[in-house]
């Protein structure tokens, strides 16, 4: 008899869980459970759709007919009540019940409310004018209010915050950030950063305010904690969320702030594991789309490796076989946003090393590169991502830099090699795509945009890739890009 595996979330972690167990060939019977009542999608192009230059459609990552021709059983609008360990089962909200073999927990995030006075009125509901960004039910209803207001206030200036922000500013919504901390982005880059950030947005029309919070709603707008008062017709809340974890807190599951898991992604029950924004390992969580994809990578090998065991009765179906270890992700984040340029390798505010940085208030560009035994392991890129995917190569590999290498690579040099090269010149094993691990011989082999989305999944996660994959293509004699976006 099949093993059931059962998946609880129907988001990028769970998509791609699903193609990495369908591409190992397990014969188990796969159920996702997704509590929203739409296919799965691409939650990193919700700004896109905002702005305009995506349609709903264009964001499914797998549609309904994908998961039944391959035998998946995908049920939307289905949300799960309870965890019942003992009896392996799940039961929804529509009292059906579903046993398992294995349980995957791919929960996600979800949005918290920031202590904001008027927010929900008296009979719980939030104020029409408010809105949060996290679904693409949100995404559709902001976009439909949008298209009827003047002005907009976003609560928040973190990544999601600004790709929002600067969404509505192109649709030509008088755009206004607030941030509580002293910068913008406080999370992945330093104050010079976070200067260069705000300059750019004042000069694209967005009124930028650190270092205050809102406090409270009224009539009139939004009152921030020193008395001044911004008018609004929409208030975007982009300020904060958090693992989503009541479902395995009231199964019994070890829980922190997210479900905590070993390097194998399982939970303290051997038969439930957890990937992506709700699990925690050592003691961190993330809520970046590579590491969430490398888990379910490691996951699905373990999977695989398990349910064959199960089914030679608990024998060592592969005797000598190492399995592969989640230990953490490098992580390469990427702000989407129409004329805002920001990457951030690794975690270059809090990382030890040798510190080498640039910034050109003029220019409006800053440059910071972390090195640790002659090793880069973290940057941060603001307003000029040229050097990017070489910085991205040299990140990923651990390329040992010569001594003079870091302050070249901020002028943009390498040491007795003139410029720095083009994506189009990179070797065919140089790894273009991290997200999808694709390589630049990969996306030669392709003859467009489309056949690199649909063959390598290249560009269809953060979307960074896409200007090296453009250049890549262009090498191609035959390579037409005309009526494609990246």
């Amino acid at each position: 008899m099949s093993a059931r595996v059962v998946v609880v979330g129907s988001g990028m972690a769970a998509t791609r869980l699903v193609e990495e167990l369908l591409a190992r060939d397990t014969g188990a019977r796969i159920t996702v459970l997704g509590d929203e009542p739409h296919a799965p999608y691409n939650r990193i192009l919700l700004s896109a759709l905002l702005e305009g230059t995506h349609r709903a459609d264009a964001l499914t990552l797998r549609g309904l007919e994908w998961y039944a021709d391959r035998g998946v059983d995908l049920r939307t609008g289905a949300r799960v009540l309870e965890v019942d360990r003992d009896a392996r089962e799940v039961g929804l909200v529509d009292g059906t019940r579903l046993g398992y073999d294995r349980l995957v927990l791919a929960t996600g995030s979800i949005p918290t409310l920031p202590p904001v006075r008027g927010l929900v009125g008296m009979d719980g509901r939030l104020d029409e004018r408010v809105h949060a960004f996290r679904s693409l039910d949100d995404a559709l209803r902001l976009s439909r209010a949008a298209a009827s207001a003047r002005r907009a206030v976003v609560v928040g200036g973190g990544l999601l915050g600004l790709q929002v922000a600067r969404a509505l500013g192109v649709r030509g919504l008088d755009v206004e950030v607030v941030e509580g901390g002293d910068h913008l982005l406080r999370s992945q880059v330093g104050a010079p950063a976070g200067a260069i950030l705000a300059r750019d947005l004042r000069r694209l029309g967005t009124a930028v305010y650190t270092g205050t919070r809102a406090v409270r709603l009224t009539p009139a707008g939004l009152v921030l904690d020193h008395g001044y008062t911004l008018g609004t017709d929409l208030v975007v809340l982009t300020a904060g969320g958090r693992p989503s974890v009541a479902l395995a807190r009231a199964a019994g599951l070890a829980v922190r702030r997210g479900v905590v898991v070993d390097a194998r992604l399982t939970t303290s029950d051997p038969r439930v594991h957890a990937i992506g924004d709700c699990a925690q390992r050592g003691g961190r969580t993330t809520g970046f789309v590579a590491p969430a994809w490398e888990q379910a990578g490691v996951l699905a090998e373990v999977l695989a490796h398990e349910l064959a065991g199960d089914l030679a009765g608990g024998a060592d179906p592969r005797p000598g076989r190492t399995l592969p270890a989640y230990e953490g992700s490098r992580t390469v984040a990427r702000l989407r946003a129409t004329d805002l340029d920001v990457a951030v390798l690794g975690e270059p505010e809090t990382a030890e090393g040798e510190v080498v940085e640039l910034t050109n208030p003029v220019a409006g560009s800053h440059r910071r590169l972390v090195v640790r035994d002659g090793v880069l392991v973290a940057a941060t890129l603001v307003g000029d991502l040229s050097r990017i995917g070489l910085l991205t190569q040299y990140y990923d590999r651990g390329t040992v830099l010569s001594p003079g290498e870091p302050g070249a690579l901020l002028r943009g040099e390498r040491p007795g090699a003139g410029a720095t090269p083009s994506a189009a010149t990179l070797p065919d094993d140089a790894e273009v795509c991290a997200c999808a691990g694709v390589s630049a011989g990969r996306v030669r082999a392709c003859g467009s945009l489309e056949q690199v989305r649909d063959t390598t999944r290249a560009t269809t996660g953060c979307g960074g890739c896409a200007p090296a994959v453009r250049q890549l293509l262009a090498t191609r004699p035959s390579t037409t890009l005309e009526g494609t976006r990246a």
